[in-house]
């Protein structure tokens, strides 16, 4: 109930983050955003701990419907309380800190791919890595997933989930893959593309991984890098990390499909190749971090926009290849209109385009 002259407070975990024409509120326990006017993005930051009778008076009581509407709003979402002891609610604290070296890391695994596998997965162990993602660009079967599992589970590795992205075979029935999917624990999706069929399958009884059938085939790693609302990252994990650190690449390495150890498959720089330098000491290459610390409030245009804080990023194709600083180039957003687009479509982009020789991925 709204309470006039008690002074409110936002929830701890619900977050107000500004752009450039509009604001969102991240409830970052339920993973869930709100859009709010810059207006009310205002209110909530300069006003914070008075009463909405205060509020009012502030603003010569000229607003008072509105005011009344917003608080309607922050009541129903269950964002604010009123309380006469504010100062006993504290802000929740946005530091981020991870003891590993390295959390997350991608294999790739194409036609022509003749490092070792196993040899990778067994650096990834040493160095702490919690998420794998194993891509594949060629056809593989069920005994080849086991096989990589099995391995893992062998090490007693920290390596919490497996994600796999591989192409569609027919073999590859729901059945057998829901049998997969209970069978190793740690597999935490399955990502096959070229389907005749578009399907997600979600897990069963919230215990086993999922399963997404798309139609689009994945050729290679420049196939990555999208920027799309159904990415965002809505948790005070990924939340505070952004503070710090760039979305996509802090903390993660990879290896291509030639073996070489780089920030991300899609990156030019290689840091050595897996046959013949451990990821232990490519990562202490002092150029292997330059990126980690390009957070969205660095970057050009990603600084204005509401969803920065949520969303992933990429440094492998940005707008201006010339500066790091710039919009990842498969973002369509624009925060000063807050419109989407399909950001190949833009002619801005086209230049970009051919310099990254994207053009393959349209086809």
């Amino acid at each position: 109930m709204m309470n006039q002259d008690l002074p409110f407070k936002l929830i701890a975990n619900c977050i107000p983050v500004k752009g450039a024409k509009r604001s969102t509120i991240c409830d970052l326990t339920r993973n869930d955003i709100k859009l709010i006017p810059n207006d009310l993005y205002n209110i909530l930051i300069e006003h914070e701990g008075k009463s909405i009778q205060e509020i009012k008076e502030i603003y010569n009581n000229k607003y008072n419907e509105i005011i009344n509407e917003y608080f309607d709003f922050l009541l129903k979402e269950e964002f604010i309380i009123f309380t006469d002891t504010p100062e006993l609610f504290p802000k929740i604290s946005l530091q981020w800190f991870e003891p590993k070296q390295i959390t997350h890391a991608i294999l790739d695994v194409g036609k022509n791919t003749n490092y070792d596998l196993y040899k990778a997965i067994k650096d990834l162990d040493d160095v702490g890595c919690k998420h794998l993602e194993v891509r594949f660009f060629k056809k593989v079967d069920f005994d080849g997933l086991k096989n990589i599992v099995e391995f893992i589970d062998s090490l007693e590795s920290p390596i919490v989930s497996i994600d796999f992205t591989l192409p569609f075979h027919p073999n590859f029935e729901k059945e057998k893959i829901l049998d997969f999917l209970s069978e190793h624990g740690r597999v935490c999706s399955l990502r096959i593309h070229g389907s005749p069929i578009k399907e997600f399958i979600p897990p069963i009884d919230k215990k086993s991984g999922y399963v997404i059938y798309s139609d689009q085939f994945i050729k290679n790693e420049k196939f990555c890098g999208v920027i799309d609302p159904s990415l965002f990252s809505i948790n005070i994990k990924s939340f505070t990390e952004s503070q710090h650190y760039n979305s996509c690449l802090n903390r993660k390495t990879s290896v291509d499909v030639n073996g070489d150890i780089k920030n991300c498959p899609s990156m030019t720089q290689s840091f050595g190749n897996i046959q013949e330098i451990s990821i232990k000491k490519a990562i202490k290459n002092k150029d292997y971090k330059k990126y980690w610390s390009i957070n969205k409030d660095q970057i050009d245009t990603c600084k204005d926009c509401e969803f920065r804080h949520i969303c992933t990023d990429c440094r492998a194709f940005i707008d201006n290849p010339d500066d790091i600083y710039t919009k990842p180039l498969k973002c369509g957003y624009d925060p000063y209109t807050n419109q989407w687009e399909k950001w190949y479509n833009n002619p801005l982009k086209e230049k970009t385009i051919v310099i990254y020789k994207l053009e393959e991925i349209f086809v």
